[in-house]
Order: structure tokens, then sequence, then C-alpha cells
């Protein structure tokens, strides 16, 4: 893994650096974040949980590898819970919900992008969820504990400040989990 996909997003959009949540806390250390850092730091891995949700299963992945239609992709990734998660990012970011929306639309333009070319030239659903695998650990230690993101897709785990530790320790634990979060078609 070269780059993290939460970091690629940041720049290609030009996001501020996104910031660590400290576990402790459950939020960024500086809170006296920007409205602009604020929105990154919550829609950009907001958005990647989603995907990370979406390519559980092979549906999901080979619905990126066909590039996904012209549907709105966060009716795609959040289903029925859309306009729940805009409204938890646009409040964390202090925002309007359109405008957020928009943003969020645009971040995850970005990540299929992303997603899509990850896996190389002979791409497949194995190599997708792999992939989303890998920087699960990443998106989560950049999602603010506020949004309760895991209520939306069902995975209490998303939110559990444990995600959010980093040492030997941690970090051991965090690729057991990753391989134990593969899902299945």
């Amino acid at each position: 893994m070269a780059t993290h996909i939460v970091e690629a997003i940041q720049r290609e959009m030009g996001f501020p650096p996104l910031q660590k949540i400290d576990p402790n806390i459950q939020e960024t250390k500086d809170r006296s974040l920007t409205q602009q850092q604020k929105l990154g730091q919550a829609a950009i891995p907001a958005v990647l949980a989603g995907f990370f949700s979406f390519t559980r299963s092979d549906k999901g992945c080979n619905y990126i590898l066909a590039g996904g239609g012209s549907k709105n992709w966060l009716d795609i990734i959040f289903e029925d819970k859309k306009g729940l998660a805009v409204e938890k990012v646009a409040h964390y970011a202090g925002l309007p919900v359109e405008e957020t929306a928009l943003i969020m639309e645009d971040i995850a333009r970005e990540a299929v992008i992303i997603i899509h070319e990850a896996p190389g030239k002979k791409p497949t659903a194995e190599k997708i969820r792999s992939y989303m695998r890998d920087h699960r650990h990443n998106i989560l230690v950049h999602l603010p504990a506020a949004l309760q993101l895991g209520y939306l897709f069902n995975d209490n785990a998303m939110d559990d400040r444990t995600n959010k530790m980093e040492g030997p320790v941690s970090n051991f634990m965090h690729s057991i989990e990753n391989k134990l979060s593969g899902g299945g078609s």
C-alpha cells in the first residue's frame, strides 16, 4: 500500500490533512478545527466507511468494477440511511445538509476511482474487498465517534474506541481484525 486511501482523497479533493481520533476523548486532540477541517474530518472517513461496508459483498465489489452507472453513490452505499449519514456529517461540520451532500458525493466519486484502480490491471471482487479490508483501520482512526456510523451499518465495531488505538500490540490486533472482517458474497 503506497498511499492510504484517506490521504489520497484528502489531497485530491484539496482538504487540509485529517487528524487521527484520540481513543481517550473520541475526538481529535485539536478541538479548534475550522469548518473546512471538520468537513474533511467527517465526510472522507464517513464515505469510505460506507464503501468499506459496501465492499463486504461480491455484489458491491462487482458494482464498483462495472463503474456503477450514473447513480448517486451516496444512495448506493448508504441506501435508505443516506439522509441520516449526510445530516450527521453536516451537523459535525456545521454546514447545510444540501452542501454537505454535494461534497460527500464528490468524495464518493473520487473514492470509486481510487478503489477501482487500486487492484491493478486485472481487478476482481476479491482484490477490491482485500484493498478495502487493508484500509479499514486507517479509515476508522480518522472517523469521528460523534458520527456514530456503526449504527447505520449495523457494525458496532466501527464506533469502538479500540479501533482508534495504535501501537505494536494494537496494530497486531488490527491486522487480525482486518483479516476477519473480510465479508462474503
